[in-house]
């Protein structure tokens, strides 16, 4: 196998190593398309969108059929599966934390009448491993299973905010390529925030009415697995208080990250603010 260094495109992202693997990358290429379009493509909208020729096309889509990660829709048209999800669901880590977090987080739903999600980061997003409704007629949640952008998502500031500087400048710098965006204005100030109050609690970057109140999980090495989130709606009768809600979902985080076996770092402590030292030096933006 031959190894070629290529200039990456666009986002001027640093040179990296690429290995020749056409057949692979034909294969990916479907899926990715396919997971943007809910309505599925032909085979003739794939091959123009992805400047394939037909018969490369079909051969692909024969073996991903035959797989069970695509499946034809209509006589012509072809839809992604739930394969991929139920693969992800039964990846060892995952599969424990959201074993672990469920329970949980049903309590929360129940003691806080508010929906809650956990999600974690995956390239250039937010995925929402779990989720769970309120108890009521009324409430706001998080499609399980869907994703959002992570400099659009509480759940992303705050795990990026808890991560260490070498694995936030990765995570920084893969959403910079895929997305081809700068980052956010103030973003180093905005997360060194988070990581000393410990947590997010502000107005939804994404819908208007929503306050999102994000705590993250630990593994155990303290380092970020994920976040919960709570995404509060004051109810005119009955409603949990807010700052009552911020410690229910501060304990769920903390019982999360026991339950897997996690350590939890306190904002202030003196491994919070270690890291934070160490971040504050070696990061920039």
């Amino acid at each position: 196998m031959t190894v070629k260094r290529v200039a990456k495109s666009a986002t001027g992202a640093a040179k990296a190593v690429k290995y020749a693997t056409p057949a692979l990358d034909k294969g990916l290429d479907i899926i990715e398309y396919l997971a943007h379009d809910s309505a599925g493509a032909t085979k003739s909208q794939l091959a123009r969108e992805l400047n394939r020729t037909v018969s490369e096309i079909f051969r692909m889509l024969v073996c991903l059929e035959r797989r069970g990660y695509i499946a034809q829709i209509t006589q012509d048209r072809y839809s992604l599966t739930l394969k991929l999800f139920k693969l992800v669901q039964e990846h060892p880590p995952t599969e424990r934390l959201i074993a672990d977090a469920l329970p949980i987080m049903q309590r929360l739903a129940h003691d806080t009448a508010q929906s809650c999600h956990m999600g974690s980061i995956e390239s250039d997003h937010v995925v929402i491993l779990a989720q769970v409704n309120a108890p009521s007629n009324q409430g706001f949640y998080v499609k399980l299973g869907s994703t959002v952008d992570i400099m659009d998502s509480s759940s992303g500031y705050v795990i990026m905010a808890h991560q260490d500087a070498a694995e936030r400048l990765r995570t920084i710098d893969n959403w910079r390529r895929e997305t081809g965006k700068k980052s956010p204005r103030n973003l180093a100030l905005h997360l060194d925030r988070l990581r000393k109050v410990g947590y997010e609690r502000r107005a939804s970057y994404l819908v208007k009415g929503v306050i999102n109140i994000s705590f993250p999980v630990f593994d155990d090495r303290g380092r970020p697995l994920g976040a919960i989130t709570v995404p509060y709606i004051e109810h005119l009768r009955g409603s949990c208080r807010e700052a009552d809600v911020i410690k229910a979902l501060h304990r769920a985080a903390m019982d999360i990250t026991a339950a897997i076996g996690g350590k939890y770092s306190k904002p202030g402590s003196k491994q919070a603010i270690s890291r934070r030292k160490t971040s504050a030096r070696q990061v920039s933006y």
